[in-house]
């Protein structure tokens, strides 16, 4: 009998990084191309974190077709300059070393479209301590939180059960970890408020990195013994 492999999925934008800037300047750009211009960057936090085209549906009150086509106009901006106008937060990398080193397997599960969270991780430098990445596409399919959590799973061969949990930053990471069968941590340093995630039903909600790191390394010591890993 042996520990059960732990297994964390991490949200990327708003847990991992700080897109806050390359994230609202695209915004900016393509709400300017329907007409709607936006000076103050932070009145597009809002953006960060759900899917692209639900938010210019839900947030701009665009119709489909226009968030389509708000969505493309996002991209030219993000493709080449918004998609590193980001940072790490701070003690990430070596909370991830730290938790291999447990004995987790990480991946990331994010509405971002793979091709661009792959990039970033590798820009990064933190891409080594991930076992599989999990996105959304760039058509736009698989973009729900719950079905990338899934696709997640899939790739790392396993199947919901204690010690598999994802850490996010909104209220979609713990709806989507529930809707799943996992359990859900929410992170406060992110772009959701602590309402929000409450209201959401996590876990467990924690306030910074290093108290992240504590916490998955005492639950690591609690997991049930099985005969092998899933």
């Amino acid at each position: 009998m042996e520990k059960a492999v732990p297994v964390a999925l991490f949200d990327l934008d708003g847990t991992l990084t700080d897109p806050k800037v390359g994230i609202t300047r695209s915004m900016q750009y393509a709400l300017r191309c329907f007409g709607t211009h936006v000076e103050d960057l932070d009145a597009l936090t809002s953006y960060i974190g759900p899917p692209l085209q639900d938010s210019f549906e839900l947030l701009a009150g665009l119709s489909r077709a226009e968030a389509l086509d708000a969505v493309t106009a996002y991209r030219e901006y993000f493709t080449d300059t918004g998609i590193f106008e980001n940072r790490l937060y701070g003690g990430v990398a070596s909370m991830l070393a730290d938790l291999v080193e447990l004995g987790w397997r990480l991946a990331v599960a994010t509405s971002k479209p793979r091709q661009f969270a792959a990039r970033i991780l590798e820009h990064f430098g933190v891409d080594q301590w991930f076992d599989v990445l999990a996105g959304a596409e760039l058509d736009g399919s698989r973009r729900r939180k719950n079905d990338v959590i899934a696709h997640a799973l899939e790739l790392l061969d396993a199947r919901p059960r204690p010690g598999i949990l994802m850490v996010g930053d909104r209220e979609h990471d713990i709806i989507g970890a529930r809707t799943v069968g996992i359990s859900a941590v929410g992170v406060t340093w992110g772009y959701g408020t602590v309402e929000e995630l409450v209201s959401a039903g996590p876990d467990m909600l924690v306030e910074n990195v290093p108290d992240l790191t504590h916490a998955l390394g005492d639950l690591r010591e609690v997991l049930p013994s099985v005969s092998r890993a899933s």
